[in-house]
């Protein structure tokens, strides 16, 4: 009876077990095994790479058809965010390791002290190197291809100039990229609480959470940290980028993710499904 009482009035605790869970693995991996996470890692940053040209050229596709006097852009931002979307779902279903997902996972370890802060450090670290990687080499494989040319160029560099538009504005711009990163791993990380909580049990619901979490950061021009720095490395690469500004916008979009998905989301659930004091409480109260 008091186990029942416990789990309805802390419903996320199927969800906590499951991220300390994950967690435990991660820090194996990120430790003895760093090869095999780095590679885990590279993996989340190629097809982040692949995907987010994928949504550029859906937008450039969209673009370039006009109907009578009206451009279909917006539709195809629509289809390209939505595309966009199955980037997520393949990290998961693939066993790769994202770095904004994992900030939701590393905090509610450190809640519960199941990792130290050197550990968690570590994890979160390798796991963006080998993110970058991972987009490192997509971009120099875009660099010797026409994959990235023409319209779709043209649409990757306009985002480009948005982004780093805020960074160079001042403390307005650097306000206005810190909320949309905090939006946008806030919704990744909702995504990922859906799939880590033990209620939604097929794979195609799963998926959809997934698809539309991204549609709604992608679509809303939400700042993903990741996507950003394999973008600015692809056009890099082509083109050439401001560094400075690039390194500013990444650093930016960092803090503003870890709070949207390691405070809002993981922080938060952990202490909203702690049941440690309400036990404590009622043995003492001898209940």
């Amino acid at each position: 009876m008091e186990s029942d009482t416990s789990a309805s009035l802390f419903p996320g605790k199927y969800f906590i077990s499951t991220a300390l869970e994950a967690l435990e693995t991660k820090t194996i991996m990120s430790g003895e095994l760093l090869q095999r996470y780095l590679q885990r890692a590279g993996m989340a940053g190629i097809l982040i790479g692949v995907f987010y040209s994928v949504y550029y050229a859906t937008v450039a596709a969209f673009a370039s058809v006009q109907y009578d006097t009206l451009s279909l852009q917006g539709v195809g931002r629509v289809v390209g965010s939505l595309a966009f979307g199955w980037a997520l779902v393949f990290i998961y279903y693939t066993k790769s390791e994202l770095l904004t997902s994992n900030m939701m996972i590393v905090t509610v370890g450190a809640y519960y002290h199941r990792a130290r802060w050197w550990r968690v450090v570590r994890l979160l670290f390798f796991c963006y190197v080998g993110n970058i990687l991972g987009g490192l080499l997509v971009a120099i494989l875009f660099r010797f291809s026409t994959i990235i040319s023409g319209p779709v160029l043209e649409q990757m560099e306009h985002s480009v100039d948005v982004k780093l538009g805020y960074v160079s504005e001042g403390v307005a711009g650097w306000g206005d990229l810190f909320v949309r990163a905090i939006f946008c791993n806030l919704m990744i990380n909702i995504a990922m609480l859906l799939v880590y909580n033990g209620l939604i049990k097929d794979d195609l619901t799963k998926s959809l959470a997934m698809i539309m979490s991204v549609f709604v950061f992608a679509f809303a021009g939400f700042e993903h940290s990741v996507a950003n720095s394999v973008l600015f490395m692809i056009i890099g690469f082509k083109e050439g980028i401001d560094v400075g500004l690039a390194a500013g916008n990444v650093g930016i979009a960092l803090l503003g993710n870890y709070v949207g998905g390691g405070l809002l989301i993981g922080l938060y659930y952990a202490y909203v499904n702690d049941d440690s004091k309400y036990l404590r409480k009622r043995l003492a109260s001898g209940e």
